[in-house]
């Protein structure tokens, strides 16, 4: 190391090197009575190496990236990052990561080592890009921490790598409903009330499907028309108590307020009579839930259970707007065996529920509507998401695309199936 000097005193030999100047005189650190030249050399690049460190000695890790990576999930990724983020990860590190770069210690993956691993990976599988992005999110993201936070590791090889371009032209897996294709899907889901308006609240919002599967009445302002979208739902491995959360928007600006037009506002208003007259026929019979605060298996964050309430005790009810016609729950399962049909009856291939979004915001950008504008709506976090920036948006604009929106898309189709009424003669 060329900051330590090396000084022979008599018999034994002297390290010694140069630290930051203190009133303005030079100061070193040094240290004698070494009996060879190599024994001087490496205590002194230990006690250097120490001393650009704060004062922390620095050890070379010996830990393997495999063991590193089951440390960074338990100690950053469950305590900071969500649930559906956590196990996504996890499927990335044990399905590539792990086999291929695992077993090398962590302070021994170079730039040039992760590089050839992320191209190798590439090559191998025919990947969207934005999957291989996360693999890259996992691997810098390791590393950032492995650097900063638990000093395993005094340089982070990954700032340098990027993914590597590619002639592969991606299948896109997005569908575009046209109008005839979602009055083909109303027409023949029209005896279910629950999916055809959770499909509408979709279809003329862009929300998410996590959105619209965690609405509740206290939610929606249906005098003003307007939606406040505050929550997400997801689920994870069932136990005696079920499998749904509640939990925040996927992202900050993914809390939002949007407004709703008269086509929309029409469905929910009649949606809403048709469960409490639903309520009403249930009787005692019908299912209400309420949510429970409890730590998830990673020990400190705090989740919210939906769970279903017990007899004769009392609670503070969560009023879930899609919930089956006796008042079941069962989150985006709702939606799971109406695409089976779709897919197979209705012959309209892989379309999933959540191409009503894209579907939603085509439109909207194509009726001339400001791509500001859009981002807004959607709760995109950056505009760079529907293009590459982001500019405020005014609120009267985001009403006019809503109603324009709503002008334009409302068929005698979608007039008819809102009225959710219930059918005369009609028993439990």
């Amino acid at each position: 190391m060329a900051n330590v000097r090396i000084i022979k005193r008599g018999e034994v030999y002297q390290y010694q090197f140069e630290i930051a100047p203190v009133n303005g005189t030079r100061k070193y650190i040094n240290k004698s009575g070494f009996r060879t030249k190599a024994e001087a050399i490496e205590a002194g690049n230990v006690a250097y190496t120490e001393y650009i460190n704060a004062g922390k000695p620095f050890k070379e890790s010996k830990l393997s990236y495999s063991d590193y990576l089951d440390y960074w999930l338990d100690n950053y990724c469950k305590n900071n990052l969500k649930y559906n983020t956590v196990e996504a990860y996890k499927t990335l590190i044990n399905k590539y990561i792990k086999p291929k770069i695992g077993k090398y210690k962590i302070s021994s993956l170079t730039s040039v080592a992760l590089n050839n691993f992320i191209t190798e990976i590439v090559n191998e599988h025919n990947f969207s890009r934005e999957y291989f992005k996360n693999l890259l999110k996992v691997l810098k993201g390791s590393f950032r921490e492995a650097t900063n936070l638990y000093g395993i590791i005094k340089y982070n090889p990954t700032l340098t790598i990027r993914l590597p371009k590619t002639d592969k032209v991606e299948e896109s897996i997005k569908h575009l409903y046209t109008q005839e294709e979602i009055d083909k899907i109303l027409e023949r889901f029209k005896e279910n009330n629950t999916f055809i308006c959770a499909f509408l609240t979709s279809c003329f919002t862009g929300m998410r499907t996590g959105e619209v599967f965690a609405l509740t009445w206290e939610d929606i302002d249906l005098e003003n028309g307007i939606i406040s979208i505050k929550h997400n739902v997801y689920d994870k491995a069932k136990d005696k108590f079920g499998r749904w959360y509640i939990g925040s928007t996927k992202t900050i600006t993914g809390t939002r307020k949007i407004f709703i037009g008269e086509t929309l506002k029409t469905a929910l208003i009649n949606f809403k009579k048709y469960q409490e007259e639903t309520k009403r026929l249930y009787g005692r019979d019908y299912k209400y839930y309420h949510v429970e605060e409890v730590k998830n298996e990673y020990g400190k964050v705090v989740e919210n259970r939906i769970v279903i309430n017990k007899n004769n005790i009392e609670y503070e009810n969560i009023n879930l707007v899609f919930t089956k016609r006796d008042g079941t729950y069962v989150g985006t399962d709702l939606i799971r065996y109406p695409f089976k049909v779709i897919h197979e009856e209705l012959g309209i291939k892989k379309c999933r529920f959540y191409d009503l979004r894209g579907t939603y915001a085509t439109k909207v950008l194509n009726n001339g509507t400001e791509i500001k504008d859009v981002a807004n709506l959607l709760g995109h976090r950056n505009i760079e998401t529907t293009e590459n920036y982001y500019i405020r948006s005014i609120e009267d604009n985001r009403r006019l695309a809503v109603n324009e929106f709503d002008s334009k898309n409302t068929t005698e189709v979608i007039k008819n199936v809102i009225e959710f009424q219930i059918k005369e003669g009609e028993t439990i």
